[in-house]
């Protein structure tokens, strides 16, 4: 199992970042448009429990169809997604946010996921995939400050 943390601090209140992060149809903005990301679902798409996203991606040139299952919602705290169908043999993504005060917000992702088939996945995590997902999460940290500021006025 495989594992990526990444912890962010915001300077908006928490109810504004989990709204924003609790709107499926976000996804696309916080994703590297080389992705080609689409969210296959309908429109509006309401986060609950049990809910099913839909969407397409295209990884490394190849395109996939993925389907997440909210597993749980705890809003305004925590949601976590995982992984019906798609790429990984596993992924199970954490999305917790927690206020610091009345304008300040940390956000944490940590996503545990396996790669299929094996030892050669186990290879293609360690020479690409691993930089990749870190590609994927340095420019959402990007577009996260860019939508709700740094720490730092």
């Amino acid at each position: 199992m495989e594992r990526l943390y990444r912890r962010q601090i915001v300077r908006q209140p928490l109810e504004e970042v989990f709204a924003f992060f609790e709107r499926p149809e976000n996804l696309e903005r916080i994703t590297p448009p080389e992705l080609g990301f689409e969210i296959l679902t309908p429109s509006p798409i309401p986060m609950e429990r049990g809910a099913l996203i839909d969407y397409r991606v295209r990884l490394a040139g190849i395109p996939f169809r993925w389907t997440t299952y909210i597993a749980r919602y705890e809003p305004p705290h925590m949601f976590v997604d995982v992984q019906l169908r798609g790429p990984y043999a596993f992924w199970h993504h954490t999305h917790r946010f927690s206020p610091i005060d009345e304008h300040a917000t940390i956000i944490e992702d940590e996503v545990l996921y396996l790669l299929p088939f094996g030892p050669l996945g186990k290879i293609a995590h360690r020479i690409w995939i691993k930089r990749q997902l870190e590609r994927i999460f340095d420019y959402r940290a990007k577009v996260i400050v860019a939508l709700f500021g740094s720490p730092d006025p």
